[in-house]
């Protein structure tokens, strides 16, 4: 099946006359008849009753019409969304991120990016950051961002961004609420809410209990939301990096003697075309100041 003829069945559906449908398609009466008479062939009967003064749809006809201006419309819908990329006027954008990269740090960049396209197509794909390198690795993202990717990959293009510290955040009702500093000591009386969603989780616990602090007595939680909550009716306390936003009922303050950061890194699959939008997208964010949002 050609969709030129398909377009010629169209025509002459709409308007049941053959002569007036080839003018309408710029062909000969004898070539629209001869691709509708093809298109009968494949189908297996005939799509009109040859009428005098018009032409009537037959009840194979009248099945097969919404089935071929779909497939019609379908077909010129990706022919212009093609040529829309080929021009430019719409860019598309595929980023992975680990659970534990909060949106907003990419929100100000894409704004920006935003003004460049008259159109722009996001993806936003979320996961562990072994899942964040399979989605590199399968061309589902074109972009990662994340604090580690434990992979070891020679395609892989790693580009640190900023390096930032993990805070105790409390609610505001918590007798530790207020402080500018807490002192480890003042960590072994709470309940700690583990993000095992994080990359660095093992990493804090581990640390935590080099200090004596007992980790497990604490609550495992698995994502962002239920800690926040958590942590809002004071069931327990959380360590949290400094760049992911906290509600105005929750206090945070650095943990004095422990040593809790990670680095955020941007993760691209070397030799691999991309995107205009994700060189643009890469570039920015390779050549940010990251210094105050990372504190």
């Amino acid at each position: 099946m050609e969709m030129h003829q398909v377009r010629y069945f169209l025509a002459v559906a709409q308007l049941l006359n053959f002569t007036r449908a080839a003018e309408e398609c710029n062909v000969t009466q004898p070539s629209l008849t001869r691709a509708i008479k093809q298109l009968e062939a494949e189908l297996g009967g005939d799509l009109f009753r040859r009428e005098r003064p018009a032409a009537q749809l037959t009840e194979l006809g009248q099945r097969m019409h919404p089935l071929l201006k779909q497939c019609f419309e379908a077909a010129t819908g990706a022919r212009s969304l093609a040529s829309s990329f080929r021009s430019g006027e719409i860019g598309a954008l595929r980023v992975a991120l680990t659970h534990a990269i909060d949106l907003s740090l990419l929100i100000p960049h894409l704004n920006q990016i935003k003004r460049q396209f008259n159109r722009l197509e996001f993806r936003f794909l979320r996961g562990s950051s072994r899942e964040v390198a399979e989605f590199l690795k399968k061309g589902e993202a074109e972009l990662g961002i994340a604090a580690d990717i434990d992979e070891v990959w020679e395609r892989l293009d790693v580009w640190p961004l900023f390096t930032e510290s993990f805070e105790l955040v409390v609610s505001d009702g918590h007798r530790l609420a207020g402080r500018s500093s807490i002192a480890l000591d003042d960590l072994r009386a709470e309940q700690l809410l583990s993000r095992t969603f994080c990359e660095h989780s093992a990493r804090i616990s581990a640390s935590l209990r080099e200090h004596g602090i007992a980790i497990e007595q604490g609550h495992e939680i698995s994502n962002e939301r239920d800690l926040i909550e958590l942590v809002e009716a004071d069931i327990g306390v959380a360590m949290l990096p400094h760049t992911s936003p906290v509600p105005e009922t929750l206090t945070r303050a650095a943990v004095a003697g422990l040593d809790a950061r990670r680095t955020v890194s941007l993760y691209g699959v070397a030799g691999r075309q991309r995107t205009a939008v994700a060189n643009a997208v890469m570039r920015m964010l390779r050549g940010a100041d990251w210094r105050e949002i990372a504190g």
